[in-house]
């Protein structure tokens, strides 16, 4: 959980709930051995500022770009997106609904993902140009605000305020499929490494 800024507390909760063990990462050694990675949402521009003085850029593009499951979720997807991280082949726009006032609530049907997702945008951004890797799952008004590329999940909104799980049980279920397609961690001997 990447917990420079924004609520990264109520996606902890989500996870824990799901029976994750959460790690907060605020510089770049808490990356160790980590199975997934959440960006939240929050302010953008404060989150890069985070990124650049801790030294992050480099190792979350080295982790994500491996493959590791990521969830963004608004913010976070202006974080991965090609201007910024340049691990997600869309461009965001920012705050692209308009001012905190023009806040509101869709229903949503996110292919893979989930059926009737009451999603919650504030000040959200939605995604353009995306490349012919990126899978759009949802949009609203034509615009797309929920992307997929890979084991990369990129939405426009906050499940996180409503306690939506799916999205998060979808990270959990690629780390586990991850995990399972990496076969049985290696059983230390008594002599040292295996």
């Amino acid at each position: 959980m990447l917990a420079l800024q924004g609520d990264f507390e109520a996606h902890r909760r989500l996870l824990e709930e799901l029976g994750a063990a959460v790690r907060e990462v605020r510089v770049p050694a808490d990356l160790d051995g980590l199975d997934g990675l959440v960006i939240p949402g929050g302010e953008s521009t404060t989150m890069t500022l985070g990124i650049e003085r801790e030294g992050l850029a480099g190792p979350l593009r080295e982790l994500i770009g491996a493959g590791t499951p990521t969830l963004g979720t608004c913010a976070g997807l202006i974080m991965l997106d090609r201007d910024h991280l340049g691990l997600l082949e869309v461009t965001a726009a920012r705050n692209a609904f308009g001012r905190q006032v023009r806040s509101f609530e869709e229903r949503l049907d996110l292919d893979g993902v989930g059926d009737g997702i009451e999603a919650i945008f504030i000040r959200a951004p939605w995604a353009t140009e995306p490349g012919a890797d990126v899978e759009v799952l949802a949009a609203v008004d034509g615009h797309a605000v929920a992307v997929r590329q890979r084991d990369v999940l990129a939405v426009s909104f906050h499940p996180e305020l409503n306690g939506e799980r799916r999205l998060h049980g979808w990270l959990l279920q690629r780390i586990a499929a991850r995990r399972a397609a990496a076969g049985p961690r290696p059983q230390a001997t008594a002599g040292g490494s295996p």
